[in-house]
């Protein structure tokens, strides 16, 4: 049965580099009339092989602006430290690596990895969940697409840093430090036997305190958080302290997501962060709709059922798990 599964496994990925081969190839404006041929025989050969293609189409064409865009700025690179006899052969290779690189570093439409997450300390992928206990008995639950370094502290504190995603950390009155620092973007939380949630996505920085007390500072400003308050903010703005459901703020931790009155733009974002593949808006006035629901991060189709249903939406699924949510046509 193992040998099985891996044969299907290394099947599926010689189909999808066969795919990536013919989408690079066709749209190298070289591809020839036998190679047309060959590609129609190809995609006949297996559903397998038509799916894969338009999938890795679909990436693609996701990827291209951008990918030409860093290109360009190779080519200036180049043409400026090089003769300019370096030729045609020497921009493409630079317009090659250019895309490769930005394929490593910002995968389009989050479909595998980025190398910065690999790189980090520790990290989770969609819709992965994991928990985290540190040296110093610090206990550090981590969400969906979350990374974190651990930073040296000293005798007295424990340090680590949020570099992107959220995390619910707990300092314990067993701990062998008696304060916790963490880093997320510009500020610093400071704690001691507190329980607070973190979230730093999109360079928004948003602290929940759970239980206890917790200081946030930012440069000069420092905001001190007790338990049901919430602080959020960007480098450009201070933001101002609220109360806020805290049972609603740890909902992931159930492996719950819940919404009260959220714009749909806002709820597409966040179920994007633990669904594979990817829901997207054709329409940017559908954001602006109300969503007052709870979901399972373990079913989130029940989300394009419920909009779909709700807001009388067309709903289009590709392969990949990229699904297109759009006004209904009359």
């Amino acid at each position: 049965m193992i040998e099985a599964k891996d044969t299907m496994s290394q099947r599926a990925q010689t189909i999808q580099r066969e795919a990536q081969h013919w989408v690079v190839r066709l749209a190298s404006q070289q591809a020839t009339t036998d190679d047309a041929q060959a590609f129609k025989r190809w995609c006949a050969a297996s559903a397998e092989h038509a799916s894969a293609f338009v999938q890795v189409r679909a990436v693609w064409q996701e990827l291209r602006p951008a990918a030409q865009a860093v290109a360009r700025s190779e080519r200036v690179s180049a043409a400026r430290q090089a003769p300019v006899r370096a030729g045609r052969r020497a921009f493409l290779g630079a317009a090659l690596a250019a895309s490769a690189a930005y394929l490593v570093v910002r995968p389009p439409l989050g479909l595998w990895p980025a190398v910065t997450d690999l790189a980090a300390d520790f990290h989770t992928g969609t819709g992965e969940q994991r928990e985290l206990v540190t040296a110093e008995g610090v206990v550090v639950q981590m969400n969906t697409r979350t990374r974190i370094d651990m930073r040296r502290g000293s005798d007295s504190a424990a340090s680590l840093e949020l570099l992107e995603g959220e995390a619910e950390i707990r300092t314990n009155a067993g701990a062998q430090v008696q304060r916790l620092l963490v880093t997320a973007g510009p500020s610093t939380i400071a704690a001691e036997r507190a329980r607070f949630n973190l979230r730093f996505i999109g360079g928004e920085v948003c602290v929940t305190c759970l239980d206890g007390r917790v200081e946030v500072r930012r440069g000069a400003a420092q905001t001190t958080l007790e338990a049901g308050r919430q602080l959020t903010y960007t480098a450009s703005g201070p933001g101002v302290a609220r109360q806020v459901n805290a049972e609603a703020v740890s909902a992931w931790r159930q492996r719950q997501l819940v919404f009260d009155q959220t714009p749909l733009a806002t709820v597409v974002a966040e179920v994007n962060r633990y669904r594979p593949g990817k829901l997207i808006l054709t329409d940017a006035d559908i954001g602006h709709k109300r969503v007052h629901a709870r979901f399972s991060i373990d079913r989130l189709d029940d989300v394009v059922a419920l909009v779909q249903e709700v807001y009388q939406l067309n709903v289009t699924h590709l392969p990949g798990g990229i699904v297109l949510l759009g006004k209904a046509t009359a």
